[in-house]
C-alpha cells in the first residue's frame, strides 16, 4: 500500500484513515466515507483500484469533475478513462475495449450512463470496486438530490461480490442513513473523518447594502492579489451584476449559472481551472466539478439556504492545505427571502430548520468553527483562533435605549411595517412608503437619526437574535414585537448589544495583509522560502502546462512548488523525494525543474 502510494502519487505516508478504509475496500467490504472536501476522499478508491485485479467504476455526476479527476490521474500514470456524452463515439468504443480487455484501472462514468450499460459493458468486465462519489446526491435529505442517483441500489443486486464504497464530504445523520439504505450497502462501515480545515479563516460581515458589498468585495480582491477565488451569489442576476462590476475595476472575471448555455459554462470553468481568469461570480450550479487545489478565497454575496451547501462551497478553498480566506455578507433580506423559499418548498420543515442553522451560525458571538464542527456531530474543546470571532471578541454595551427606540416605531405603527421602512422612520427619511402612510407624524419619527442605516441593519438583526421581535413571512414579512421584547419596551428589562465593529478601509497602497500558516504545513511564509524561486517555478509550471492542455496545479500544486523553494533539489533524485512527486512526473518533469532550480542556486 505505502509503495503504491509513494510511486503514483508521491507520498509517503496516508492521511488519518485513509489506510483504515483501503484495507476495508481490499478485503471486499462495503463502505460510508465522510471526509471534508481537500481530505483525500480520492484516494480512498484510487489506491484500493491500483491494488486489485481489474477496473474501478467510478459514479460521478458532472463531466468537468470526471474530466478532471482523469487528466489528474493519467498525470500520475495511471490508465483512466471517462465514458460520457462530451466523448464521441469512436472514443467511447475504445474504452469500452480498454476495460473489456482490463487495460483501464479506472473508469469514471454518470449515473445515468452506468444504468444504460449495466447490462452489456458492464457485465463484460473484470469490476474490482463501485465508488460512488458526491453520494449525497443519492437522497433526498441531501443538499443536491439527484433523481438518478437513486437507482444505484440495482448495483449490489446485479454484482453482488463486487464492494461499494460511498463517499461525500456533507452527509448529516439523516442523509448517512438513507445513503446506507439506498445503496443496499451490506453491513458497512462508516468512516469518519474530521471536518476541521485549520487553514481556512471564516469571517461575516452583517447588515452591508449592496454598495458597502461591492466596496468591500473590490478591497478583498486587492488585498489577495493575482489568486483565484469563487463568488457566490443567490441569484443568476446578481452574478452578473457583481461581474461587471468587477471587470469594470480591471479584474479577470467570469460568471456561471445553470441560465447560461452550456457551452459558455463550459469555457468560464475551463478559463477558471486554467488561470484566464482570477475570479467567478456564480450561483451553487458552480463548484461541484472544481478540483482546482490552488482556490484562495471563497465570498458568500447572499446567505447561503444551509450549512451543508455553506461548508461544501468554502471546501473549494485550500484544497492545498495552504492558508486561504472566506467571506460571508448576512443581511435581514437575505433570511427574509430564503424564508420564503424554505416555506414556499416541499419539505418546509426540514428547510426551515437548516436555514436556521445557518442563521445560528452567521449570528454567532462564540468561535464559527466550533459551531460548523458541532452541526457535523464533532466537539472540540478550543477556540481555532482562525475566525472573526476569535480574532475580535465582541464586546457589549447597554443597548436598551436603542432597542427601546426601534420597538416604539414598531408598535406605533401598529407592527405592519418591515425592516427597511422601519428603518426609514428611524432615519427620519421622507421615503414614498414613509409618507404615503403618514408615518412621518408618528413620535419615533427620525429619533435614530444618529444611528448610519447599515449600524441600524445590524442591530436589528442581533435584536432578531435575541427573540426582541419576530417577522410575519405569511404578512408581507411585517415585524410582530414579542413577550421578551415588550418587557425592554416598557422597562421591565435590559438589552445588551454586541459594539458594531467597522473595519478600517485599505488603500491600494496599504499595508499587505499578515498570512498565518495553519500550524501543520510543513513551512513557514518566511523560512528560506524565495518569492522570485516561487515566481520563476510557476512560470515553468505554467509553460509544462501549456504544452500539454493541461490546468497548472495538475502538473505540480501550489503545495508542492513551495516544498521546491525551501529543499531546492539539484539532482532528479531529490526532486522524486519531494511529497506530491510520484515515479510518473519525476521522469516527466523532473529534468526541466531541477535545472531551473541549479541555475537559480548557482
Amino acid at each position: 500500500m505505502r509503495e503504491t502510494l509513494k510511486k503514483y502519487f508521491g507520498y509517503d505516508s496516508f492521511r488519518p484513515q485513509q489506510e483504515d478504509i483501503i484495507r476495508h475496500i481490499l478485503h471486499k467490504k462495503d463502505a460510508l466515507v465522510l471526509m471534508p472536501t481537500g481530505g483525500g476522499k480520492s484516494i480512498c478508491y484510487q489506491l484500493p483500484a491500483l491494488l486489485s485485479e481489474g477496473t474501478a467504476v467510478v459514479v460521478s455526476p458532472l463531466i468537468s469533475l470526471m474530466k478532471d479527476q482523469v487528466e489528474a490521474l493519467l498525470a500520475n500514470g495511471i490508465a483512466a478513462g471517462a465514458l460520457n456524452s462530451s466523448n464521441d463515439e469512436t472514443e467511447n468504443a475504445n474504452l469500452r475495449r480498454a476495460c473489456i480487455e482490463g487495460r483501464l484501472k479506472l473508469l469514471y462514468i454518470s449515473p445515468e450512463k452506468l444504468l444504460a450499460e449495466k447490462d452489456y459493458l458492464l457485465r463484460d468486465m473484470h469490476i474490482s470496486l463501485f465508488a460512488i462519489d458526491e453520494a449525497h446526491c443519492i437522497s433526498q435529505w441531501g443538499h443536491d438530490f439527484r433523481p438518478e442517483y437513486t437507482q444505484m441500489g440495482v448495483l449490489h443486486q446485479q454484482f453482488p461480490q463486487v464492494p461499494i464504497i460511498a463517499l461525500t464530504a456533507t452527509a448529516d445523520k439523516i442523509t448517512r442513513g438513507d445513503i446506507i439504505r439506498q445503496l443496499h450497502l451490506v453491513e458497512p462501515r462508516t468512516f469518519i473523518s474530521s471536518f476541521d480545515r485549520p487553514n481556512i479563516s471564516l469571517t461575516v460581515k452583517r447588515g452591508f447594502q449592496a454598495k458597502e458589498k461591492n466596496k468591500a468585495i473590490l478591497e478583498f480582491i486587492r488585498r489577495h492579489e493575482g489568486t483565484s477565488g469563487i463568488i457566490y451569489c443567490m441569484s443568476r442576476n446578481k452574478t452578473e451584476t457583481v461581474a461587471q462590476m468587477l471587470q469594470k475595476q480591471g479584474i479577470r472575471c467570469g460568471v456561471y449559472h445553470a441560465g447560461l448555455p452550456t457551452q459558455q459554462r463550459e469555457e468560464t470553468q475551463d478559463d477558471f481551472i486554467n488561470d484566464r481568469i482570477q475570479v467567478v461570480c456564480a450561483t451553487i450550479a458552480f463548484g461541484m466539478g472544481i478540483d482546482k487545489s490552488n482556490v484562495r478565497w471563497v465570498i458568500h454575496y447572499n446567505l447561503p439556504k444551509s450549512i451543508e451547501s455553506f461548508y461544501q462551497e468554502i471546501g473549494r478553498a485550500g484544497r492545498d492545505g495552504l492558508p486561504s480566506d472566506t467571506v460571508l455578507f448576512y443581511s435581514l433580506g437575505d433570511l427574509i427571502l430564503l424564508t420564503k423559499f424554505a416555506t414556499e418548498s416541499n419539505q418546509q420543515n426540514i428547510n426551515i430548520e437548516k436555514l436556521q442553522r445557518m442563521q445560528q451560525y452567521a449570528e454567532a458571538d462564540i468561535c464559527r468553527r466550533r459551531i460548523l464542527l458541532s452541526y457535523f456531530g464533532e466537539t472540540t474543546t478550543e477556540d481555532c483562533g482562525n475566525c472573526d470571532v476569535c480574532k475580535n471578541p465582541p464586546q457589549r454595551f447597554d443597548g436598551t435605549v436603542i432597542v427601546q427606540k426601534a420597538l416604539s416605531a414598531i408598535a406605533r405603527a401598529e407592527q405592519q411595517i418591515s425592516t427597511s421602512i422601519l428603518i426609514d422612520i428611524l432615519r427620519g427619511n421622507y421615503s414614498v412608503e414613509v409618507t404615503g402612510k403618514g408615518y412621518q407624524e408618528l413620535k419615533t419619527f427620525g429619533v435614530g437619526r444618529d444611528i448610519p442605516p447599515r449600524d441600524w441593519q445590524d442591530y436589528l438583526l442581533q435584536m432578531l437574535q435575541l427573540g426582541y421581535f419576530e417577522i410575519a413571512y405569511n404578512e408581507n414579512n411585517h415585524l410582530k414585537i414579542t413577550s421578551s421584547g415588550s418587557d425592554i419596551l416598557f422597562g421591565r428589562a435590559q438589552a445588551t448589544l454586541a459594539v458594531i465593529q467597522h473595519e478600517e478601509a485599505i488603500t491600494r497602497k496599504g499595508k499587505k495583509k499578515k498570512v498565518v500558516i495553519a500550524k501543520e504545513l510543513p513551512f513557514s511564509a518566511t523560512g528560506g522560502e524565495s518569492q522570485d524561486l516561487f515566481e520563476a517555478l510557476r512560470g515553468l509550471r505554467k509553460r509544462l502546462a501549456d504544452q500539454e492542455a493541461l490546468p497548472a496545479y495538475i502538473v505540480l500544486s501550489d503545495k508542492v512548488l513551495h516544498l521546491l523553494c525551501i529543499s531546492r533539489p539539484t539532482t532528479i533524485e531529490e526532486f522524486g523525494e519531494i511529497s506530491g512527486i510520484g515515479e510518473h512526473k519525476k521522469k516527466k518533469y523532473g529534468k526541466d525543474f531541477v535545472n531551473l532550480i541549479r541555475q537559480f542556486v548557482e
